[in-house]
């Protein structure tokens, strides 16, 4: 685990804005008809003119640098030509580098008018992130934050994955610690100033149980069931959770 001074903070914040960038600019062109082969175009594009890169593509040979997960799948979907439709959601994650410093996260997006059932699934899954998020303090515990996001989305009657976590993230992409979205409060690691991690909870309507693609990335819901995920990047300050991946202008 390694602790981040606040100038590396502000690097990784600097990565962190520009993803949300990418972000807002998805959001504008994501919509039925549209292939996630499309949006992966679109954001090496758009890094590539921002001097900046995308960190998965060739991690561990990983082919993209885009992972485009649609309604079933719940992580690491290949990019496709297959048009989205209405009533289609898709999450898109993915993680910039920008010089040496990185930033990490995903969004799950509505294509055009979506059931309520999916509706509902996108909005608990944002606020469980940021119940997770609000309990990212000095001296709280990893399972602070799992507890969190894990009773709010069972209360809301979805279950939490537990087979793809959250980590600790830098100069390299996955770092510890590991940063479950479920677990009992006051138990795992404490918190320290200048640890930085990711909390991005993937949710399902129904089990929480996944199987693997035979493409060896893809993983979807065990029971065919949607899922969705929100994720950000978060640096643990001295005067509390401080979200690297926005546009909003925090200052350590």
């Amino acid at each position: 685990m390694q602790l981040k001074s606040k100038n590396e903070i502000k690097k990784m914040q600097e990565a962190g804005r520009l993803l949300a960038q990418c972000h807002s600019e998805i959001k504008k062109r994501i919509k039925p008809g549209v292939t996630t082969a499309e949006i992966e175009s679109f954001v090496e594009s758009f890094l590539a003119e921002h001097g900046a890169t995308a960190e998965q593509k060739g991690y561990q040979g990983y082919k993209y640098a885009t992972c485009a997960s649609v309604n079933d799948e719940i992580c690491h979907g290949f990019p496709r030509n297959t048009p989205l439709k209405s009533g289609d959601i898709v999450t898109i994650d993915m993680v910039v580098n920008l010089n040496g410093w990185l930033a990490d996260s995903a969004w799950s997006y509505a294509i055009g008018e979506i059931s309520e059932q999916a509706q509902h699934l996108l909005e608990v899954t944002e606020e469980a992130l940021m119940r997770g998020i609000k309990e990212a303090r000095i001296g709280n515990r990893l399972g602070d934050i799992g507890y969190a996001i894990q009773t709010y989305a069972e209360s809301e009657g979805v279950s939490v994955v537990r087979d793809f976590v959250g980590h600790g993230i830098g100069p390299t992409i996955h770092e510890e610690p590991q940063v479950p979205h479920y677990g009992l409060k006051g138990k795992g690691l404490r918190l320290k100033e200048g640890m930085v991690i990711t909390i991005e909870p993937m949710l399902n309507t129904g089990d929480w149980r996944s199987k693997l693609d035979d493409n060896g990335w893809t993983a979807r819901t065990a029971d065919g069931s949607l899922s969705a995920q929100y994720e950000h990047t978060i640096a643990i300050t001295k005067d509390g959770p401080l979200i690297l991946t926005t546009l909003e202008n925090n200052e350590l």
